[in-house]
């Protein structure tokens, strides 16, 4: 969990090797953030909660959405719909046992979209 320059709270999800695999959007609390990272670790056991889609530069991405339909965590972008297919799994195996790093008093990060 870190802080961006906004002051908003974000999370991302990382694979076993250190890769980001499931990023949120900017919460307004810390309290929000941490409550979107138990929804995600919630949420990525239900293959029905991941929507798939194809980006306009013909890349592939998922989101990860809650029981209200709102969209809990994207994915980073993949070359093929195989790419997407690995990392939904990716999210359900590190979700659930995942450890949060607690970064928000660190320096505040910038935050480039992929999207």
């Amino acid at each position: 969990m870190i802080k961006r320059l906004n002051g908003e709270f974000q999370f991302n999800l990382k694979s076993n090797n250190g890769l980001v695999i499931l990023s949120s959007e900017g919460y307004d609390t810390k309290a929000n953030c941490e409550n979107g990272i138990e929804l995600v670790k919630r949420y990525s056991q239900d293959l029905s909660r991941f929507d798939k889609y194809v980006f306009t530069n013909q890349k592939y991405y998922f989101n990860l959405k809650a029981a209200n339909g709102q969209v809990i965590g994207t994915s980073q972008m993949y070359g093929t719909d195989f790419g997407v297919e690995k990392g939904i799994l990716s999210v359900k195996t590190n979700a659930a046992d995942a450890k949060i790093e607690d970064k928000t008093a660190n320096r505040m990060h910038r935050v480039a979209s992929s999207i």
